[in-house]
This record gives structure tokens, sequence and C-alpha cells, in this order.
């Protein structure tokens, strides 16, 4: 707070992604506190500064000091970073309300969590769902940070892009320059929902990828130019889901936000939704599920969280709420949900991408039709919501 020299900083979540943000600040100088729901994953941390369950083979320096006290992690903190996966993320909210600082919204709070939540009122953008929970001030000031950053990489020291979003471009500028470094470029975006929307829907896209990629490789039907074509549409309904959910900048679709996490997310080796994916396929994982509700009940059994499926669940009601058509997103959800075995949901949905029926022709050129036409006002006229760091 006033008089620092240096910030301190606190991070909720010591999955692969907290762990690895919270490395690149303490490598700043910066004091960071890390939750970890696991007291053994806390002490390991602090005991021998490495986190082998969900970051292996990386080094973590001293600075960073873990806890399985979340209001410890939090309490006393000039910024905050939610990294809590998406089922979890309110529960995590409610238990740092106590902070005298969160109370009075000093701590400035930025999200890191990917996907839709369920709330009393209704399904809802990670962000909208947190200002629910938070007090009043924080009602515009929350940031979202997103962009093509596997967890490994970026604690690896590889060169990164992120995007911190809000509505506050203040804070936005803020967590910017508290990121940004010689390995990490850091932009600035006013749009929270397109940003948001790119990162719960790629997950979706990543595993249909998963399964197509694992498909190719007994399919003759299946190749490199069939997953291009998958990535092609997927970006597609990201698009079309965001304006139906107001993205301000259709600039951001093709940023890094969009189409450079989509790439990235699909076709990293560390990508745990295309591994899900593939796993569908290759190892018969959703095999003893009956539901989409029980495949996500079952994440802690698979050892891995794929947010995909997640979000895939609630963007099917979403979808049937607005009357959207989207061929991927609606088939991941059929096949998770049971109703349809992977390998011919894959082939229906490539038929309907591609205006193998005559209704598939229809609903994809009423989808572009959407995507290219701005009435005068919309948001499709508004500048570009980025600048470099």
């Amino acid at each position: 707070m006033a008089g620092r020299e240096t910030a301190r900083v606190g991070v909720l979540g010591a999955g692969a992604w907290g762990t690895a943000i919270a490395k690149v600040l303490a490598e700043k100088g910066l004091d960071v506190g890390l939750w970890s729901r696991e007291q053994e994953v806390a002490e390991e941390i602090n005991a021998r500064h490495t986190n082998e369950r969900f970051l292996p083979g990386v080094a973590l320096p001293p600075l960073i000091t873990a806890a399985a006290d979340i209001a410890q992690a939090a309490e006393d903190r000039d910024y905050l970073f939610l990294a809590v996966p998406s089922l979890y993320l309110l529960d995590a909210v409610k238990n740092i309300l106590s902070c005298a600082d969160i109370r009075e919204g000093r701590t400035l709070i930025a999200v890191l969590t990917k996907g839709f939540i369920d709330t009393r009122h209704g399904i809802k953008l990670v962000i909208d769902a947190v200002e629910d929970y938070l007090p009043g001030l924080y009602k515009g000031k929350l940031v979202y940070i997103s962009g093509p950053s596997q967890a490994e990489e970026v604690a690896r020291g590889r060169i990164t892009g992120l995007i911190s979003a809000s509505r506050s471009g203040r804070n936005s500028i803020r967590f910017r320059e508290l990121l940004a470094g010689e390995r990490l470029v850091v932009f600035a975006s006013l749009d929270v929902r397109g940003v948001q929307i790119s990162a719960a829907l790629k997950n979706v896209v990543a595993i249909a990828f998963g399964m197509l990629d694992a498909l190719k490789e007994s399919s003759e039907r299946f190749g490199d130019n069939t997953e291009s074509l998958l990535l092609a549409a997927g970006l597609n309904e990201i698009q079309t889901v965001g304006r139906v959910l107001g993205a301000t900048h259709p600039e951001t679709f093709t940023s890094i936000a969009g189409v450079g996490d989509l790439d990235v997310t699909c076709r990293s080796l560390y990508g745990r939704n295309t591994r899900f994916g593939r796993e569908i396929v290759l190892k018969n994982l959703i095999q003893g599920c009956a539901s989409i509700d029980e495949v996500v009940a079952s994440m802690p059994r698979f050892g891995y969280i794929a947010e995909g499926a997640v979000a895939a669940k609630h963007l099917h009601a979403i979808a049937a709420q607005k009357k959207l058509a989207l061929p991927i997103c609606g088939g991941v959800y059929r096949i998770l949900n049971r109703e349809r075995e992977p390998l011919a949901e894959l082939e229906n949905m490539l038929g309907r991408i591609s205006g193998g029926t005559k209704t598939g022709a229809r609903l994809h050129l009423a989808q572009r039709m959407r995507l290219t036409t701005h009435p005068r006002g919309t948001p499709g006229s508004a500048s570009p919501p980025t600048r470099p760091g």
C-alpha cells in the first residue's frame, strides 16, 4: 500500500498457471503469497521451492511463500491474482471477503480463470460473477488476464504475449506494468468481455481438436488440412458468441486473445483440453460417464481439469437461449453428454461447418452475415483495443 518500496502480491491457486505467474513476479523481486488448496503442495513450495504436482521440473524463487490458508495469502496485498478453476472460484472469493484491504477495495484484483460460472442469477462470464461477490467498489475495476500462455513455457522464460483487459483503463495498465518484462509482452485492452469469451470458447474448440487429432492417426479422412478447417470454424463460433454476449472490439478475436490463444491451446503439447480430447478417443476416458455432469464431476479422477468441458455445458445453455448455431461447440457438448460417439459427431460437425447440408449451409451463411455486417453505431466500429506494453 502507500509508502511501500515494492508491491506485495497474492496469487490464489497453486496450479500450473498460478504457480507460473507467482514465479514471474517473484523473479522481479516482489514478495508473493501463493495459496494452495493442498497442504502438501504448500509445504513443498516452502521447503523445496518446487511444485512437482502441478509444475514439475521448475525451480521456484524463495520470495514465493505458500500457504494453505487462503486469507493469509490474500491479506495485506497490493495486487491479487485469482487463478482458481471456474468450478471453485466463487468459493475462493467468498473466503477472502473478510480481508480488510478487499472489504475497502484497496487491493487491485485480476482474474486468470477461464470459462463461465453458473450462479444463482444464471450463467455468467467470470468477471461478472466475481463482481457480484466482491464489494461494490470493484464494479468495473477488475482486470482479466489472458492470451496464448502455456504455464510450462511461461515458467521457463519462453517469450509470451498476454492481454490485460478491463473496463478500467488505469487498472488494465497497472497490471500490464506489473507483469511486463523482457520475456513477457503485455497489451492493454478495454474489451474485457471479448477477451473472456475468447478464453472460454477456445478450450471447447480444443477438445474437438484433440479428438480430431487422435482420430487422424487411424483415419484417411482427417489430416492437417482438416484440423485447420476446424480451427478456422472454431474462431468463427468464438466471434459469433462474442458479438451476442457484448464483445466491443472485433479486433479482439484476431489478436493474441482470440486466434493466438486458440492456436496454442489446440496445438501445444501442454494443452490440457487438447489432451482431454485425445484421451476421450485413445483411452475411452469418459466411457463410464452417462452425462456431461458426470464428466465434470469426474475431473478429479482424471488428474486434471479440462475447463472446456465445464464451458461446453454452460455454452450449450447459452446457445439454446440465444438461438445460436454452433456446430463445433454443440458437437463437443453432445459427445460429452454421451449422446454421440466422437467419430460420428466429428464427421457430422465437419459436414455442417463446410455447408455439407442445406441446413448447414444456411446456418453458416447466416453466421457469416452477422459477423461481416456492422450497423452504424454498433461495437464493430470501435477502435482497436490493444497497444504494446
